[in-house]
């Protein structure tokens, strides 16, 4: 009878673990741990090439057959979640699991291998052969007995020294908190990737980007570079630690949208800059209906992670959103998409969407504040008709529209800039326009171009040292932006 190849039937330890890579078992100090699947697969590709980075792409022809369709890096996110949790690792400490970001894993902890198999002699099994002599067992033995011997005590004092660090270590945190929190101060939230195959959703995942950043924006103890900065990285093959050095950030968001009918997924990762290291990934799950609620979730757990601390208003504001109409957001969406291009197409298209989200949503805020905030930019410009309407004429149309975001919900941080353009610009009320610029800058500390307009505003009342101030914080939060450089360009 043919034997078990030992290689099938090896088993493989590291610290109080084993790995049985035949009966795919993992066992704690000899209890089963619940690990199957994809979890348990992904363990056994990391065990075969111990301190070898397994690579991304490596994973998923192993982890997922050629025909299969998946989000694949949801997918590999969540296995390693559930195999770290399996493990009591971290991301953020790895003791078995090391993330090499953008490009795959890594197992760092020592691993000992031995085969669960034992070879079988193809002779009469009843009695041993004169070459099996006893006398030469007994000694065999010994040696394997005293070596298991030294073996159990460099076990067990391996133990006794892991269970005083962990201690000292829970103590420590329980005492001090976080041992080593990452310092980010500044991040920004590259494009999200259209994960559905249809490049006409591509609007939505450029406006999940746009919103999240504007959900992180809120947060006061975070610089977040604005859309217009980001979206040049679209697609781009740059190394993050070199997009993050042209951005002059601490930390970037990356991450993927699948909107599969009625139904989204968002994953994200979060990577610190220098020292490169991956420092989060986790993935949401929602009706579409729920999008507002599932984007403030996720700049809430991304905060967490940095442990950054919320104010009690930042709390409200990340937390309280409520349901939308799928259909009416789509438009929106739409028409910020048009509106972004900052063209006279683009401008008709957009207002014509916008105007769609209202009819279709009329108790929705969002319509109202993106049309508000697509003619206040237009008329900005001077040059720019839409429709029939000159720039002097949009101005009253962007009061009514940014009037009525703020009835329906006062904390948008973009119908208060709009509004105070008007003030400043069709009724020369400078205490009204100062009053929504502050309100706006306070709602939402990274909008850029609350702090351009605001720039203008004070050079306008003669405090030319103010609004140099105000101009370079335009720039930290925009640095690549046309827009935020021509304007800049034109204070003293």
């Amino acid at each position: 009878m043919a034997t078990e190849s030992p290689e099938r039937s090896r088993v493989v330890r590291f610290g109080t673990f084993e790995a049985d890579l035949a009966t795919r078992e993992l066992r704690k100090s000899g209890v089963r741990i619940k690990l199957h699947g994809q979890p348990f697969e992904l363990l056994a590709m990391l065990l075969e090439r111990p301190g070898e980075a397994v690579p991304r792409e490596e994973l998923r022809q192993r982890l997922w057959s050629t025909d299969t369709f998946v989000d694949f890096d949801a997918g590999v996110n969540t296995a390693i979640n559930r195999l770290r949790e399996a493990l009591g690792d971290s991301a953020e400490s790895p003791r078995f699991i090391e993330t090499l970001p953008r490009r795959g894993y890594r197992f760092i902890a020592p691993v000992e291998a031995e085969s669960s198999a034992q070879p079988v002699s193809h002779g009469d099994p009843a009695e041993p052969s004169v070459s099996e002599a006893p006398q030469s067992a007994a000694p065999v033995t010994t040696r394997i007995h005293r070596s298991r011997i030294k073996t159990l005590e460099a076990g067990l004092a391996l133990v006794v020294a892991l269970i005083i660090v962990l201690s000292w270590l829970s103590v420590r945190e329980r005492l001090l908190g976080h041992p080593n929190p990452p310092h980010v101060s500044s991040l920004a939230v590259l494009p999200l990737a259209n994960l559905s195959g249809d490049s006409g959703q591509d609007f939505f995942a450029d406006g999940m980007t746009e919103a999240l950043i504007t959900d992180l924006g809120k947060i006061s103890a975070l610089r977040v570079i604005s859309r217009t900065s980001v979206v040049q990285y679209k697609g781009t093959k740059k190394p993050l630690p070199e997009i993050a050095r042209e951005l002059n950030v601490d930390a970037l968001v990356e991450g993927t949208v699948l909107r599969s009918g009625n139904h989204l997924r968002i994953t994200a990762n979060l990577l610190q800059a220098s020292p490169e290291k991956h420092l989060w990934a986790e993935s949401y799950e929602s009706d579409v209906g729920d999008v507002l609620a599932l984007q403030g979730r996720v700049a809430q757990a991304i905060a967490s992670e940095i442990q950054v601390k919320l104010t009690p208003e930042e709390q409200k504001l990340l937390g309280n959103a409520g349901p939308v109409d799928p259909q009416a957001h789509d438009d929106y969406l739409k028409g910020r998409y048009f509106c972004d291009k900052d063209t006279r197409v683009g401008g008709d298209k957009g207002i014509q969407y916008f105007e769609l989200a209202i009819k279709e949503a009329p108790s929705d805020p969002l319509g109202y504040a993106g049309l508000a905030n697509c003619y206040a930019m237009l008329s900005w410009g001077g040059d720019i008709f839409v429709g029939d309407l000159s720039p002097a004429e949009m101005m009253p149309k962007t009061r009514d529209a940014a009037s009525h975001a703020l009835q329906l919900d006062g904390h948008l941080a973009e119908a208060h800039t709009s509004l105070a353009a008007v003030e400043m610009i069709l009724n020369w009320n400078w205490a009204g326009a100062e009053r929504e610029f502050k309100r706006a800058i306070e709602l939402n500390p990274s909008y850029s171009v609350a702090h351009v307009l605001y720039a203008h505003y004070l050079t306008a009342v003669g405090r030319p040292d103010e609004s140099v101030a105000e101009a370079k914080r335009a720039l930290e939060q925009d640095p690549l932006s046309e827009f935020t450089m021509d304007f800049t360009d034109c204070l003293p």
